[in-house]
Protein backbone atom coordinates (compact mmCIF):
# COMPACT_ATOMS: atom_id res chain seq x y z
CA UNK A 1 0.00 0.00 0.00
CA UNK A 2 1.56 3.76 -0.84
CA UNK A 3 2.27 5.29 2.58
CA UNK A 4 0.00 8.47 1.39
CA UNK A 5 -2.29 6.16 1.84
CA UNK A 6 -1.52 4.59 5.44
CA UNK A 7 -0.74 8.34 6.25
CA UNK A 8 -4.42 9.22 5.33
CA UNK A 9 -5.80 6.35 7.26
CA UNK A 10 -3.57 6.83 10.22
CA UNK A 11 -4.53 10.42 10.54
CA UNK A 12 -8.43 9.83 9.34
CA UNK A 13 -8.28 7.67 12.72
CA UNK A 14 -6.93 10.04 14.67
CA UNK A 15 -9.40 12.81 13.99
CA UNK A 16 -12.12 10.20 14.92
CA UNK A 17 -11.04 8.74 17.79
CA UNK A 18 -10.26 12.53 19.24
CA UNK A 19 -14.07 13.15 18.29
CA UNK A 20 -15.31 10.09 19.83
CA UNK A 21 -13.26 11.08 23.20
CA UNK A 22 -14.82 14.13 23.10
CA UNK A 23 -18.04 13.81 22.64
CA UNK A 24 -18.09 10.35 25.20
CA UNK A 25 -16.64 12.63 27.79
CA UNK A 26 -18.63 15.51 27.02
CA UNK A 27 -22.08 12.91 27.23
CA UNK A 28 -21.03 11.10 30.36
CA UNK A 29 -22.34 11.18 33.79
CA UNK A 30 -19.85 13.24 36.21
CA UNK A 31 -19.62 12.62 40.11
CA UNK A 32 -21.25 14.89 41.84
CA UNK A 33 -20.09 16.97 44.64
CA UNK A 34 -22.69 15.68 47.49
CA UNK A 35 -24.67 18.45 49.04
CA UNK A 36 -22.66 19.87 52.47
CA UNK A 37 -25.27 19.26 55.45
CA UNK A 38 -26.87 22.54 56.44
CA UNK A 39 -25.51 24.04 59.68
CA UNK A 40 -28.17 25.75 61.49
CA UNK A 41 -27.65 29.33 62.61
CA UNK A 42 -28.92 30.50 65.56
CA UNK A 43 -28.89 34.38 66.70
CA UNK A 44 -31.03 37.29 66.23
CA UNK A 45 -33.07 37.02 62.78
CA UNK A 46 -33.92 40.41 60.71
CA UNK A 47 -35.88 39.72 57.49
CA UNK A 48 -35.31 41.89 54.40
CA UNK A 49 -37.39 42.12 50.83
CA UNK A 50 -35.60 42.51 47.98
CA UNK A 51 -36.35 43.06 44.41
CA UNK A 52 -34.93 41.02 41.02
CA UNK A 53 -32.47 43.48 40.36
CA UNK A 54 -31.53 44.70 43.93
CA UNK A 55 -30.72 40.82 44.17
CA UNK A 56 -28.84 40.66 40.98
CA UNK A 57 -26.36 43.16 42.20
CA UNK A 58 -25.85 41.66 45.31
CA UNK A 59 -25.17 38.18 43.42
CA UNK A 60 -22.98 39.86 41.12
CA UNK A 61 -20.74 41.30 43.57
CA UNK A 62 -20.47 38.10 45.55
CA UNK A 63 -20.14 36.43 42.57
CA UNK A 64 -17.22 38.60 41.27
CA UNK A 65 -15.16 38.26 44.56
CA UNK A 66 -14.48 34.64 44.07
CA UNK A 67 -12.50 32.45 41.58
CA UNK A 68 -15.77 33.16 38.74
CA UNK A 69 -14.48 36.84 39.02
CA UNK A 70 -11.06 35.92 37.51
CA UNK A 71 -12.02 33.23 35.22
CA UNK A 72 -11.19 33.29 31.52
CA UNK A 73 -14.14 32.28 30.55
CA UNK A 74 -17.26 35.22 31.38
CA UNK A 75 -19.75 34.20 33.40
CA UNK A 76 -22.33 37.21 33.45
CA UNK A 77 -26.49 36.98 35.03
CA UNK A 78 -29.38 38.38 34.62
CA UNK A 79 -32.25 37.93 37.16
CA UNK A 80 -35.72 38.93 35.59
CA UNK A 81 -38.67 36.14 35.31
CA UNK A 82 -36.44 33.69 36.06
CA UNK A 83 -32.30 33.39 36.56
CA UNK A 84 -30.09 33.58 33.52
CA UNK A 85 -26.34 32.61 32.93
CA UNK A 86 -24.58 33.73 30.14
CA UNK A 87 -20.97 32.58 29.12
CA UNK A 88 -19.26 31.38 26.34
CA UNK A 89 -17.12 28.15 25.09
CA UNK A 90 -14.43 28.33 22.75
CA UNK A 91 -15.02 24.69 20.17
CA UNK A 92 -11.61 23.95 18.15
CA UNK A 93 -11.21 27.68 17.58
CA UNK A 94 -14.85 29.07 17.39
CA UNK A 95 -16.41 31.00 20.46
CA UNK A 96 -20.12 29.44 21.17
CA UNK A 97 -22.59 31.32 23.00
CA UNK A 98 -24.19 29.72 25.68
CA UNK A 99 -27.37 31.30 27.51
CA UNK A 100 -28.96 28.97 30.12
CA UNK A 101 -32.58 29.97 32.19
CA UNK A 102 -32.76 28.79 36.02
CA UNK A 103 -36.04 28.71 38.18
CA UNK A 104 -34.89 29.23 41.35
CA UNK A 105 -36.08 27.05 44.18
CA UNK A 106 -35.92 27.50 48.47
CA UNK A 107 -34.39 24.62 49.65
CA UNK A 108 -33.72 24.91 53.41
CA UNK A 109 -33.42 28.22 53.40
CA UNK A 110 -30.14 27.59 50.10
CA UNK A 111 -31.59 27.90 46.55
CA UNK A 112 -31.24 25.17 43.88
CA UNK A 113 -31.35 26.79 39.80
CA UNK A 114 -33.16 24.44 38.40
CA UNK A 115 -31.78 24.97 34.40
CA UNK A 116 -35.44 25.19 32.51
CA UNK A 117 -33.99 26.00 29.52
CA UNK A 118 -30.05 26.42 27.59
CA UNK A 119 -28.93 27.65 24.37
CA UNK A 120 -25.66 26.95 22.92
CA UNK A 121 -25.28 28.87 19.58
CA UNK A 122 -27.83 26.91 17.32
CA UNK A 123 -26.83 23.45 18.78
CA UNK A 124 -29.10 21.56 20.35
CA UNK A 125 -27.08 20.06 23.43
CA UNK A 126 -28.64 18.12 26.14
CA UNK A 127 -28.55 20.84 29.79
CA UNK A 128 -26.61 18.28 31.62
CA UNK A 129 -24.18 18.14 28.83
CA UNK A 130 -23.47 22.18 29.14
CA UNK A 131 -23.95 22.42 32.69
CA UNK A 132 -20.82 19.44 32.78
CA UNK A 133 -18.97 20.86 30.00
CA UNK A 134 -19.32 24.89 32.43
CA UNK A 135 -18.35 22.65 35.52
CA UNK A 136 -15.29 21.40 33.94
CA UNK A 137 -13.94 24.97 32.34
CA UNK A 138 -15.33 27.06 35.05
CA UNK A 139 -14.18 27.47 38.50
CA UNK A 140 -16.88 28.78 40.29
CA UNK A 141 -16.98 29.71 44.25
CA UNK A 142 -17.39 27.07 46.63
CA UNK A 143 -20.60 27.90 47.67
CA UNK A 144 -21.96 27.60 44.13
CA UNK A 145 -22.16 23.51 43.63
CA UNK A 146 -22.93 22.28 39.46
CA UNK A 147 -24.49 18.94 39.22
CA UNK A 148 -25.16 18.28 36.16
CA UNK A 149 -26.91 15.19 36.12
CA UNK A 150 -29.37 17.20 37.80
CA UNK A 151 -29.51 19.81 35.78
CA UNK A 152 -28.81 22.43 38.52
CA UNK A 153 -26.74 25.04 40.56
CA UNK A 154 -26.56 24.41 44.12
CA UNK A 155 -26.27 27.87 45.87
CA UNK A 156 -25.17 26.99 49.59
CA UNK A 157 -25.69 30.36 51.23
CA UNK A 158 -24.79 28.91 54.54
CA UNK A 159 -21.70 29.05 53.80
CA UNK A 160 -21.25 32.87 51.91
CA UNK A 161 -19.58 34.88 55.28
CA UNK A 162 -20.96 38.31 55.07
CA UNK A 163 -20.32 40.94 57.68
CA UNK A 164 -19.38 39.79 61.53
CA UNK A 165 -20.36 36.10 60.87
CA UNK A 166 -24.10 37.05 60.16
CA UNK A 167 -25.65 34.62 57.79
CA UNK A 168 -28.06 34.40 55.23
CA UNK A 169 -31.31 32.37 54.69
CA UNK A 170 -33.70 32.53 51.37
CA UNK A 171 -37.53 32.59 52.89
CA UNK A 172 -38.89 33.05 49.37
CA UNK A 173 -37.94 33.73 45.95
CA UNK A 174 -41.04 34.88 43.92
CA UNK A 175 -39.40 36.75 40.42
CA UNK A 176 -43.10 37.07 38.90
CA UNK A 177 -44.27 39.46 41.49
CA UNK A 178 -40.45 40.88 42.42
CA UNK A 179 -40.30 39.87 45.50
CA UNK A 180 -37.02 38.16 47.09
CA UNK A 181 -37.56 37.85 50.80
CA UNK A 182 -34.01 36.87 52.86
CA UNK A 183 -33.11 36.32 56.53
CA UNK A 184 -30.09 37.58 57.71
CA UNK A 185 -29.02 35.91 61.09
CA UNK A 186 -26.84 38.09 62.92
CA UNK A 187 -24.87 35.57 65.99
CA UNK A 188 -26.12 36.51 69.65
CA UNK A 189 -23.03 37.59 70.42
CA UNK A 190 -22.26 40.03 68.13
CA UNK A 191 -25.46 42.21 69.57
CA UNK A 192 -24.44 44.14 72.48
Amino acid sequence: MNKWKVAFFLLAGAVLFTVVFIVYMATSKVEERAIPEQEQATGHVLTVQTTAKEFEAIAKKYMGKGPLGKSPIPVEMEVNEQVQLFSELIVFGITVPISMDFEPIVSDGNIRLKQTEVNVGKLNIPPSTVLKLMKDAIEFPDWMIVRPNEEEIYVDLSRINIASGSRVRAKEIDLANDKILLDIIIPAEEVK
